[in-house]
């Protein structure tokens, strides 16, 4: 018996379902078992685990996949330096995150390049999952905090730079619909295996569901293995107008297109972003299996209030809320991703169900779906120990305790 094989016997959260009376062994850095307490124990090998103490009541999940995450702890994605991304993705491993794309800003193309080339270094290092370009083809009516001196309408030699400096890390990036030329730019995406994603837009609702029809189109013809067939909504209602009853916009477009299982969106519920009874109607209208959680999280995440960057922008953080200093506009959120699986349970989702947003369907996106995202044989082991409460007791990273 060894350290590397461990079993933790708890409740198991994973893929939509739950063993109430469970087990989970890790061998190394893989899952070695995952299911009912009573099946493990009647294993030949089950004596060669050692027994990890959980605290009474404790449920298991697998790590959390955040594919919209801007920073935490003092970095700023946007603008790398190694010692600070290095203790950022730390701080975000250990609190449940174990998977993420770290995601730019629009900004210089100098200074998006540059970041490209630091975070693919991350990425090649297994500490990142990849790079989420958030811009810069973005509508200007709809930008929120990126900062519209950058934006424009596609150019597709920026973004065959963009590519080649993050060494074929760059796997989503957020675009507008009703810029010119946005049609090439989602084929030119596909081509590269990048996954486009909708949003900060100010289309109709006509001009998003033929680019989400496009999007998902191009994805289905693409025939990579492991690849989505499902474009995504970066941050649905935020950047973008309201649904009003005459003009429905891009948001009308989004959910009926999510709602037949054509897209993916994302959500940011941590209660600032969007209403806990938006979140709560999003997953009854369109179901966990449309949406991705998400917690645009930038540099204060894990901070004190006080000021911030978000890219080229100066933010000001009071009571937990992240604002550009200019305007007062939502830059990003200061919530993990497993706050907000915490905050989606509250507004009145089943455990079941945000967990599985929070893994499972984002595993799929980024072509990860049999490697983490699940509790499963042969997963890398990634688990969360939770209290009753939903609480963090215990990050394990690739059988590693954190």
């Amino acid at each position: 018996m060894t350290a590397s094989r461990l079993v933790l016997f708890a409740t198991l959260v994973s893929d939509g379902m739950k063993v109430t009376d469970g087990a989970l062994a890790i061998e190394d850095d893989r899952i070695a078992f995952a299911g009912n307490r009573d099946d493990f124990l009647a294993k030949e090998d089950a004596d060669q685990f050692a027994v990890h103490p959980v605290p009474e009541g404790a449920v298991l999940i697998p790590g959390l996949i955040d594919l919209h995450c801007h920073g935490a702890v003092g970095a700023d994605f946007a603008a790398p330096e190694h010692q600070s991304v290095t203790e950022a993705l730390g701080y975000l491993h250990k609190a449940g995150t174990t998977t993420l794309l770290a995601s730019l800003v629009t900004a210089d193309r100098g200074a998006m390049v540059e970041a490209a080339e630091i975070l693919a270094e991350f990425a090649e290092a297994g500490l990142i999952a990849g790079i989420h370009a958030e811009g810069p083809f973005l509508s200007e009516a709809r930008c929120g905090a990126q900062d519209p001196r950058f934006l424009s309408d596609p150019q597709p030699e920026f973004v065959d730079e963009l590519f080649a400096a993050s060494r074929g890390q760059l796997r989503t990036m957020t675009y507008a619909p009703e810029l010119e030329g946005s049609e090439e730019l989602i084929s030119q995406l596909v081509s590269y295996g990048v996954v486009p994603s909708l949003g900060h837009t100010n289309a109709t609702a006509a001009q998003t569901s033929d680019s989400l029809l496009f999007a998902r189109e191009q994805l289905r013809s693409a025939g990579v293995d492991g690849f989505t067939e499902k474009p995504t909504v970066t941050h649905l209602f935020n950047g973008m107008p309201p649904m009003h009853h005459r003009e429905p916009g891009p948001v009308a477009a989004c959910l009926e297109t999510a709602q037949r299982g054509d897209a993916y969106i994302e959500l940011i519920g941590d209660g600032v972003h969007l209403s806990p009874d938006t979140v709560r109607l999003m997953f009854n209208l369109v179901r966990a299996r449309s949406i991705l959680l998400v917690s645009d999280s930038m540099a204060a995440t894990g901070l004190a209030d006080g000021s911030y960057s978000l890219g080229p922008q100066d933010v000001t953080v009071a009571d937990g809320q992240a604002r550009l200093a200019k305007d007062g506009s939502l830059a990003g959120g200061t919530a993990t991703l497993l706050q907000i699986v915490r905050e989606t349970v509250a507004a009145g989702i089943p455990l079941v169900q945000a967990v599985y947003a929070a893994t499972v369907n984002p595993a799929s996106l980024i072509g990860l779906a049999d490697e983490v995202g699940s509790l499963h044989y042969g997963f890398a082991a990634d688990v969360l120990v939770l209290d009753s409460q939903l609480q963090l007791v215990e990050t394990f990273r690739k059988g590693q305790l954190l």
